[in-house]
């Protein structure tokens, strides 16, 4: 079995709810821990992100790692444009979907 999950959860109800899973790419663990401390005040979000070390391709060189801060959204309500906004402000961004 793989470890690999779906970036975008789609129909997570049968209510026509859309659930999303947002990341957001930083360029070290530091902005990325201030992100994921940035998210409850600013979006209300109860569940804590998850912050994953992303080493570029042929990198062993920790200061060659990108961080990802991936936020659960199940029921679809955080706004990516905002998202963004916060990433930007950290010199990252909103992966696209």
């Amino acid at each position: 079995m793989s470890d690999n999950v779906p970036v975008i959860d789609e129909g997570l109800t049968g209510e026509g709810l859309t659930g999303a899973r947002h990341i957001l790419v930083l360029p070290d663990r530091d902005a990325a821990e201030e992100v994921a401390g940035a998210l409850p005040e600013r979006f209300g979000t109860a569940q804590e992100p998850q912050l994953v070390r992303d080493a570029l391709a042929g990198e062993d060189d920790a200061e060659d790692a990108q961080w990802l801060v991936v936020i659960e959204d199940p029921t679809g309500e955080l706004d990516p444009t905002a998202l963004d906004a916060l990433a930007d402000e950290y010199d990252g961004w909103l992966e696209a979907e």
